[in-house]
């Protein structure tokens, strides 16, 4: 298998009043990939210009930070012709990395707008290398920019950054030196969404569990869902006793905890997500914490019963 490090760059509506704007608030001007074999060794590159086809004037922010003018956009092909040969040029066998979510999902925005065949026709596998580094150097939680991370890292710059080649080289030579064990973090792209419930992620990482469902109507019918709210231990698999129910403290995100007399408390954490289509998804994430962590979570609880107590009596 291949690693395609991928990255892009987009113009966007000067205006936002465009009708098209809607379908495609961001069109692909430039790709930029690295290929690594299977040892994350560079074996090949993939670099070209996109010649605009809905937004023919530059966005002055878009302009400042590529340092990249429409008549020079006019010398490339449309994403279509780009589109046709990055595919080929990435082969059968290969999983995508970039810096962060984005560019996956205006990669697949640009290909749906031109009724291209679709990368997936579900959720897929990719390495968010953003997240990686995350993981491998900091706190796991924290976002950094693709320069911090290559200061952080002491890595030569010998072309300068933002422009789809370039950032996709740096964000190859981090992925490179990552210890191999940090690649099983692995992320999933849900532009197209589980079709039905035996299609629905179900996955285990080294210190948590995570589900992602199919799509539903809204989020009642989400969160009425038996797979979305059951809490059962995602080691041994046995149903378990809630011991603070599930409660949510803004209407987006839905916290319970249960316990298993084998692992100990279990949190689990209920994220309402709108697809692509219009439907909303649940991205469900479960990890055994300590008594004190659970009691942090109760006092959670807590707060808001308060606050919604507090919201009740105040006067319409």
């Amino acid at each position: 298998m291949n690693y395609i490090i991928l990255d892009l760059e987009w113009n966007q509506s000067s205006t936002g009043k465009e009708e098209v704007s809607k379908l495609l608030p961001f069109e692909i001007i430039e790709i930029g990939a690295i290929k690594l074999n299977s040892d994350r060794i560079m074996i090949d590159e993939f670099s070209e210009l996109i010649k605009p086809q809905v937004y023919h004037e530059m966005h002055h922010i878009t302009g400042k930070l590529i340092h990249l003018q429409m008549d020079q956009l006019e010398q490339g092909c449309p994403f279509p012709e780009v589109m046709r040969r990055f595919r080929d040029w990435c082969g059968e066998d290969c999983m995508f990395c970039t810096w962060g979510p984005l560019d996956l999902v205006e990669l697949q925005r640009n290909i749906r707008y031109y009724g291209l065949e679709p990368l997936s026709d579900g959720p897929f596998r990719y390495l968010d290398v953003q997240k990686l580094f995350s993981i491998a150097y900091e706190d796991r939680k924290s976002r950094r920019t693709l320069e911090y991370a290559i200061d952080f890292l002491h890595i030569e710059k010998d072309i300068p950054f933002h422009r789809a080649f370039s950032d996709a080289y740096y964000t190859a030579k981090i992925l490179a030196g990552l210890e191999a064990q940090v690649l099983s973090n692995y992320s999933f792209d849900v532009f197209h969404l589980p079709k039905d419930k035996d299609s629905e992620i179900h996955v285990v990482f080294q210190d948590y569990a995570k589900y992602i469902s199919r799509g539903f109507a809204d989020k009642s019918e989400a969160i009425a869902d038996k797979t979305v709210i059951s809490t059962k231990c995602y080691l041994c698999h046995r149903g378990l006793r809630k011991k603070i129910r599930w409660f949510t403290p803004n209407g987006k995100h839905y916290y319970s905890v249960a316990y298993c007399d084998k692992h100990g408390y279990m949190k689990s954490k209920i994220r309402i997500r709108k697809s692509e289509e219009d439907l909303v998804y649940v991205v469900k994430t479960e990890k055994f914490i300590t008594e004190e962590q659970m009691a942090d979570i109760r006092d959670k609880q807590e707060r808001s019963k308060k606050q919604r107590k507090k919201g009740a009596q105040k006067p319409l």
